[in-house]
């Protein structure tokens, strides 16, 4: 008699080669096969009269054999004509065949067969249709509940996926499984065995409808665990940060003071209100795990600023990390503005530095002397050693790994308040799931003074009515982006390289002056001509996508995207925030080649209806899934054997409700659910 921790190699027939290939898809054991759950399923339950037979459908017949045919096309065919007791007929048409198939089907014989109903020349068909020779003696193809169809790996068929995971059903009638919401639950779902047998074989009369669309009770139930589990996982990282002990910030208002007298605006509500929470988790022995959220222009730098601030004030350093040299220069450039009036020291790290400047830069953060360090990926090498690393703040944070970032936090003597920020605006419920372990703060307004920036959509064949646009806004000394998606030529994506463009804008707008802009430029060419677009002597620059983040030129008016189609909307939105910073009016031409496919219009549509980020975030993680929203973060949540973040969304509340109830009971509960659903190659995010 099996166990449901037995390995799948135990069941008879399953050689080592399935074995490897259900390996791979994270199926060891028995228990693993019963959370392998359906596509679909087939309704094997009555049969189907020829009357009621519709095109488009699967049925169940009962039929007899007249003749068997074979006809000499291009293919050789095997033709079965089939027929009912009131003489209505049924082709049986096959494509493969060989000549004990054709020796089987006898005229006379009572044959029953399953398949999609077509219509072809002469009246129904069904092609290679599942059967059985019931005159034969062969066991009968009616079923007492549907038939379920599975998702395949390598070159398992259906029929021994069926069998082995039928074994595994036959060993839970007999053996118990833990159930992890037995007695949470109290009765307000089905129990976990009940819940999988019903998927497994829904019994006729079941809603399948309901299926069909993942709201069947049964199906809520496994959702809600699985969200469950990764939430909780989560939340016990939470947990463990908060029986840390950080270094108590106490908060100050001297320098805090002095740098509101001296940035020339007002804060506004919501970035006052991101600081007072920043301050309070400074303030706590706890390590501080804050993600910051904000639109593009929202002004989250300031805050970030301010959060810096209370580490200076209190005798320790903070480190700003940003994802590429362009977002760390201006980084360094807009940090800097702020901190010098003040006295405050700041370090730069790259890893394009030279040995010289290196050196230097890294014996002013191990003496102290740097009270606050910006740079990229460079700042978590083995040969960065912080005097006194008391914050840690992360830009863009869905651009580094987990591992990546807690490189930089195990720098410090004292785990570091960690300040994490995105201007991808993220969904509610990719926030609830994906970040559950960090507390939030948003800001959900932008500064007075800016204007909409209005977006308008043109086919590639336009591009001479945008030239004429580009030199009247050259005109009125304002300045233009043109963004490219490639840096070479490729026929295969008909998409015009940032080269070709340049040149043909040179070209074409000969008083103006085109400069090109591309990330595999040098640091030093990138940074100078960066200082020139800002300075205004550049008129039009020509860029790939190293634009996206961080660029601040409040003169740049109009940004034109060649090939838009081609980028995420979040990519899009990102960019478009590159202009509308100043206060003239700004445009976003999005530009495409046609023809549009449906998913692409969509996209450009909603750019061109919203700039609220929070709308096109939701948007963007319908049309594109989690995985791609949250980058290295977490892909764990992308990949659910049966939950769907986007399409669940509605039962996150009752996730939440049990997650917090799983934290009260004991460490081996916790880990049974936690394993259950987290396999191995998915706990990057959950175990660090």
């Amino acid at each position: 008699m099996h166990n449901l921790s037995d390995p799948i190699i135990s069941i008879n027939g399953l050689g080592p080669k399935a074995q490897e290939k259900l390996n791979n898809i994270g199926i060891y054991n028995l228990e693993h096969l019963l959370f392998h759950l359906p596509l679909r399923y087939q309704n094997k339950t009555k049969f189907t009269s020829l009357d009621d037979a519709q095109v488009g459908t699967e049925i169940l017949v009962q039929l007899t054999i007249d003749r068997l045919e074979e006809v000499a096309t291009r293919q050789r065919q095997l033709l079965c004509y089939l027929s009912d007791e009131n003489n209505r007929t049924l082709l049986l048409r096959f494509f493969h065949f060989n000549q004990y198939h054709k020796q089987q089907l006898v005229r006379g014989d009572i044959i029953q067969c399953f398949g999609e109903v077509k219509i072809g020349r002469d009246g129904l068909e069904i092609h290679h249709p599942e059967y059985r020779l019931i005159s034969k003696g062969q066991s009968n193809l009616l079923e007492t509940t549907l038939s379920p169809v599975y998702p395949l790996t390598g070159n398992i068929h259906q029929a021994q996926l069926k069998k082995w995971i039928n074994t595994a059903l036959e060993t839970l009638k007999k053996t118990s499984l833990s159930d992890n919401f037995e007695n949470l639950a109290k009765n307000s779902m089905p129990s976990l065995k009940q819940a999988l047998e019903t998927l497994h074989h829904p019994k006729e009369g079941e809603n399948l409808d309901q299926i069909a669309e993942f709201r069947h009770i049964s199906q809520q139930r496994l959702i809600i665990e699985e969200l469950c589990a990764h939430q909780l996982s989560l939340l016990k990282l939470k947990h463990e940060r908060k029986s840390k002990i950080s270094n108590i910030f106490k908060i100050s208002k001297s320098l805090p003071k002095q740098l509101s007298k001296n940035i020339g605006f007002e804060l506004t509500g919501a970035q006052q209100r991101c600081i007072d929470e920043i301050n309070l988790d400074l303030s706590s022995c706890h390590p501080m795990l804050r993600l910051l959220q904000g639109d593009v222009g929202s002004g989250k730098t300031i805050v970030a600023v301010f959060a810096c601030l209370q580490a200076v004030e209190n005798g320790f350093q903070a480190a700003v990390m940003a994802p590429t040299e362009i977002l760390a220069s201006q980084h360094l450039h807009g940090f800097s503005n702020y901190f010098e009036p003040l006295g405050i020291e700041v370090a730069f790290l790259t890893g394009s530095q030279n040995t010289a400047e290196r050196a230097q830069q890294l014996n002013a953060i191990q003496s102290g002397k740097a009270q606050v360090v910006i740079g990229t990926h460079a700042l978590f090498q083995e040969s960065v050693e912080f005097n006194q690393l008391g914050l840690v703040v992360i830009d863009e944070q869905h651009k580094f790994g987990v591992h990546q970032r807690l490189s930089l936090a195990q720098k410090a003597h004292n785990t570091p308040h960690q300040l994490v920020m995105t201007a991808t605006p993220i969904p509610r419920s990719l926030t609830m799931s994906a970040y559950a372990d960090l507390d939030s703060s948003i800001i959900d307004e932008l500064p007075p003074g800016r204007t909409p920036v209005k977006t308008i959509a043109l086919s590639n064949e336009r591009k001479d009515e945008v030239v004429e646009k580009i030199k009247q806004v050259c005109k009125d000394s304002n300045q233009v982006y043109w963004v490219c998606t490639l840096i070479e030529e490729s026929e295969v994506l008909r998409a015009e390289s940032a080269t070709n463009t340049h040149q043909y804008l040179q070209e074409s707008l000969p008083t103006l002056i085109v400069v090109l802009i591309h990330g595999r430029m040098n640091k030093d060419e990138k940074s100078e001509i960066m200082k020139k677009f800002s300075k205004g002597e550049i008129d039009v620059l020509v860029a790939t996508t190293v634009i996206e983040v961080g660029v601040n030129v409040p003169n740049a008016s109009l940004m034109v995207i060649e090939n838009s189609e081609r980028l995420g909307l979040a990519q899009l939105h990102q960019l478009r925030g590159r202009v509308g910073r100043g206060a003239d009016a700004s445009i976003c031409i999005l530009m495409y080649q046609t023809p549009l496919s449906a998913n692409a219009t969509e996209r450009l549509d909603i750019l061109r209806q919203t700039n609220d980020g929070f709308k096109i975030a939701n948007k963007d993680l319908k049309l594109r899934g989690p995985g791609e929203i949250l980058g290295t973060q977490q892909t764990g949540i992308a990949n659910m054997k049966i939950a769907n973040i986007v399409r669940d969304g509605y039962l996150l509340k009752q996730v939440r409700f049990y997650s917090e109830q799983f934290l009260k009971l004991d460490e081996g509960k916790q880990y049974a659910l936690i394993m259950r659903w987290v396999s191995d190659d998915k706990t990057q995010y959950a175990n660090t």
